[in-house]
């Protein structure tokens, strides 16, 4: 590793105003006099910190005399936005960390970053019946616990055509009168169309909740245990492409269904 290398380069970051100009320059290139205006800063000020920055290969000048990321800099604030999200959330990872997460996963947590945590049981449930509520095309959920209070919106929504991925792990938590209750709104008939389809992992630590423009995110309270008293949850895309690429693994990697090993 070239520690002296990411050491010097480490002193540039350490400047809330080169921060905000590798974060301006990530969303479009841009001239030393408009981002000065937008930071409310001199023009001689953030010609020098864009003078570091094109020293340290962060950024470059273009021909039209415009500033834009290096490949170099692009990089570094793709994993910028990963520190951040954990650094905004230091009260939830000190008692939560990413289980088995793959570290593909851990490498684009950043996508996360545009977020509304919700902490609270009840507050959870509101969302999770809001994101029912709210899909047309499909409904996809790791399931650590299945609300005996979403079972039913979740089947309507199945008759109406939504499609419904689940998958369980031989823990999740299953409320008791749930086998009485899917019998009777016939979940045989809708996996048999198709419309509900389920698998099943050995164990489930991460869960995700997501329908076409929706998501959210659970993860494990220290040693393991799930919870989902406390989530992060997003409309933003790159929040929903995130879950939703992990969902897809999860479900590909997944083996067939068992009613039999859930237990009340």
């Amino acid at each position: 590793m070239h520690s002296k290398e990411i050491a010097h380069d480490f002193l540039e970051f350490a400047s809330e105003q080169r921060l905000e100009i590798l974060f301006r320059l990530s969303i479009n290139k841009s001239k030393v006099s408009i981002i000065a205006k937008e930071l409310s800063a001199t023009i001689p000020e953030v010609f020098r910190n864009f003078e570091r920055l094109v020293k340290a290969n962060l950024i470059e000048k273009d021909i039209d005399g415009s500033y834009r990321l290096t490949t170099y800099g692009n990089t570094v604030c793709n994993q910028i936005s990963s520190l951040a999200f954990v650094a905004e959330n230091k009260k939830y990872f000190k008692n939560h960390d990413f289980g088995d997460l793959p570290q593909k996963y851990i490498q684009r947590i950043g996508a996360l970053e545009q977020n509304q945590y919700i902490k609270g049981f009840i507050k959870v449930m509101e969302l999770w019946k809001n994101i029912i509520s709210n899909a047309n095309e499909y409904i996809y959920g790791i399931l650590l616990e299945e609300p005996l209070d979403l079972i039913e919106p979740i089947a309507n929504k199945a008759k109406k055509g939504v499609k419904i991925n689940s998958i369980f792990s031989e823990s999740t938590i299953i409320p008791k009168g749930r086998k009485k209750l899917i019998d009777e709104l016939d979940f045989k008939t809708l996996t048999k169309n198709g419309l509900v389809e389920r698998k099943m992992r050995k164990d489930v630590k991460i869960g995700v909740f997501l329908n076409e423009n929706e998501a959210c995110v659970m993860f494990p309270a220290l040693y393991g245990e799930p919870d989902i008293g406390e989530m992060f949850y997003s409309q933003n895309k790159a929040f929903h492409e995130w879950c939703l690429d992990y969902f897809r693994y999860c479900w590909y990697g997944s083996e067939t269904f068992k009613e039999n090993k859930l237990k009340e």
